[in-house]
């Protein structure tokens, strides 16, 4: 007879056949998975279980992972009105909606299928209870659905995998009653933070947060008022708009240090929901659980909400960050947004104190360093099925506002031999630059903007602006990055009989994690019962301000929809938003600090 219910520790030492049983329904119709998967018992978290799963699943190849897709019912389909679904699917289906369809949505979504098996040959998959776990709205679902059918077959197949491992994520959660109240908490927080956005983007349904807006000011009130009810001692903002909160160190340690943690709380213009605000909330879901077990560290918590990081209504990006550092530029006081007003004048219509400025800039003696958590706004972690990496170095990067100048000229009449077309040299380059780029691991280099002024269809470009942005985990790779683009374009424009400028607008210089620090990041990692995987972080961050006085390191949480951000499709769950507050109480509980700090 199956148990009803098992903890881990019985699953662990249940014998082959009856837990294999057990796990039946983790993956539709395919028990081969969990069969695999147990004989790396015993596993010390279902995290480890989870992944051990996943492994299984890998080590079957892609034949395996096409029967299991095709295992897989289609969404309100046949097998939902025959109602023929396993019980788990009936579960997730209801969750959804999709078995109160419309006939109209009903329809649609039979189309979609249809459409989708067609073009790939497998039905389409979905974790439908989303990320939180309490199911996707259909309209949400239907819009997974279009956008999806656009997609390459080989990223499908992988996508459908990802939302399998999903599925499979929340049944196990469901059969070991796995605690992730915390990540759910944090996961709300976000949702009612989002609330706030910039006018004329509300209309839009669009998340905007810019500096200083009406918007702006209720998240920073907002975060203070949290991080009271959370536990803090005391929670200001300061003469910024950073909002500070403090966990005071245990009584016992008269002369303790700081660690201050935290992340920015702007976002883009359309943004996502957790670019930064992660990196505030899980410490803060941390210093309430301290408080709920009435612990205290050895060393002062300061948790950081920094105003602006993202440079959207002011070309001043990290102001937050640098203040801390001294590094706030009083000319920029001067700057005027879309609307002509100031910074000054916002500053002071939010009733920031500008003088006390200056008074911000911490003293680097007194911390022990900086440690942020942040979504990974990448790729490579949902493409690993790994929900946690250790950053290794935030990239150096340099950007350029180029042009090229040729002659404008006839299209028809000007032969091809004797143009000088400035997007053909410029064309030249963007190839050059992907492959230079593609052979150095870690490296990117990106053109983000590019116009023909006073193009027409049928003259030969006589100038062409663009942009560079070059990236590396070290400086000196940059540099030589840097110098073969720039030396490309160089001998590309000799060989055309164009002419070039460059001006150079960033240079930051890259930041290494601290090895001490990062090593502690592994160990919380581990401590999940993750493998420990190690990445840099090709996006800047608040880190990177605080690394020029103090020692930092930071971990990634993956990011959803193919690690997407800067985007409203940004997404991560409720399940890795526990295991981001985990490592970081791991962490936090068992810091050690550097011998001299």
């Amino acid at each position: 007879m199956i148990a009803p219910h098992m903890t881990l520790d019985e699953l662990n030492q249940t014998p082959l056949e009856a837990a294999v049983a057990y796990l039946d329904g983790v993956y539709e119709h395919s028990t081969w998975i969990a069969e695999n998967a147990l004989k790396n018992r015993p596993f010390k978290t279902v995290a480890a279980l989870k992944q051990a799963l996943i492994a299984a699943l890998d080590a079957g190849g892609n034949d395996a992972k096409l029967a299991l897709i095709r295992a897989h019912p289609e969404l309100a389909g046949k097998a939902m009105v025959a109602k023929s679904l396993t019980a788990e699917s009936t579960n997730e289906q209801q969750k959804a909606g999709l078995t109160q369809c419309t006939p109209t949505e009903f329809a649609h979504i039979q189309s979609l299928n249809r459409d989708y098996n067609e073009r790939f040959g497998f039905p389409f998959i979905l974790a439908v209870r989303g990320p939180r776990g309490e199911g996707l709205s259909k309209s949400q679902i239907i819009a997974a659905f279009e956008r999806r059918l656009k997609g390459h077959p080989d990223f499908e197949m992988a996508e459908c995998i990802r939302n399998i491992h999903r599925i499979a994520e929340i049944r196990l959660n469901d059969k070991f009653k796995n605690d992730i109240r915390i990540g759910e908490m944090v996961w709300d927080w976000h949702e009612d933070l989002a609330q706030y956005t910039d006018p004329d983007y509300a209309d839009r349904g669009q998340l905007t947060v810019t500096y200083l807006t009406s918007a702006h000011q209720h998240v920073a009130q907002s975060l203070r008022d949290r991080m009271l009810a959370c536990g803090f001692d005391r929670a200001e903002i300061d003469a910024v708009g950073n909002v500070v909160g403090i966990y005071e160190a245990d009584h016992s340690q008269p002369n303790a240090k700081t660690l201050m943690t935290g992340s920015h709380y702007d976002t883009v213009r359309n943004g996502g929901k957790y670019d930064g605000r992660l990196g505030i909330f899980t410490p803060m879901a941390c210093v309430q659980a301290l408080r709920d077990a009435g612990k205290r560290l050895p060393f002062h918590l300061e948790v950081m909400g920094f105003a602006e990081e993202e440079g959207q209504r002011y070309k001043a990006t990290f102001l937050g960050s640098g203040a801390l550092v001294g590094q706030f530029d009083s000319s920029w006081l001067d700057q005027v947004d879309d609307n002509g007003v100031s910074m000054r004048e916002a500053m002071q219509a939010a009733g920031l104190a500008i003088d006390a400025i200056p008074a911000l800039k911490r003293d680097p003696r007194d911390y022990l360093g900086f440690i942020e958590i942040h979504i990974e706004q990448g790729p490579v972690l949902n493409e690993l099925n790994l929900p946690l990496g250790v950053v290794t170095s935030i990239n150096g990067s340099v950007r350029y506002q180029g042009e090229i100048t040729g002659t404008a000229s006839h299209a028809g009449t000007t032969p091809m031999d004797r143009r000088s077309d400035a997007v053909a040299a410029f064309a030249e380059l963007a190839v050059y630059l992907e492959k230079r780029a593609q052979s150095d691991a870690d490296s990117v280099a990106t053109i983000g903007m590019l116009q023909v002024p006073n193009g027409s269809i049928n003259v030969v470009p006589g100038r062409c602006q663009f942009s560079l942005d070059m990236r590396a985990p070290n400086d000196a790779q940059r540099d030589t990055l840097v110098s073969d683009i720039v030396g490309a374009l160089q001998t590309i424009c000799a060989r055309r009989g164009v002419t070039y400028q460059l001006t150079e607008t960033v240079r930051a210089s890259a930041a290494p994690s601290d090895a001490h620090l990062q090593q502690q990041w592994e160990q919380a990692v581990e401590a999940t019962g993750l493998p420990v995987f190690k990445l840099p972080s090709g996006a800047g961050h608040d880190a990177m301000k605080l690394h020029e006085v103090m020692p930092q390191a930071m971990l990634f949480v993956r990011g959803e929809n193919s690690g997407i951000s800067h985007n409203p499709l940004e997404s991560t769950t409720a399940d890795d938003m526990q295991l981001g507050v985990d490592a970081m109480l791991h962490f936090l509980t068992h810091f050690q600090p550097q011998r001299n700090a």
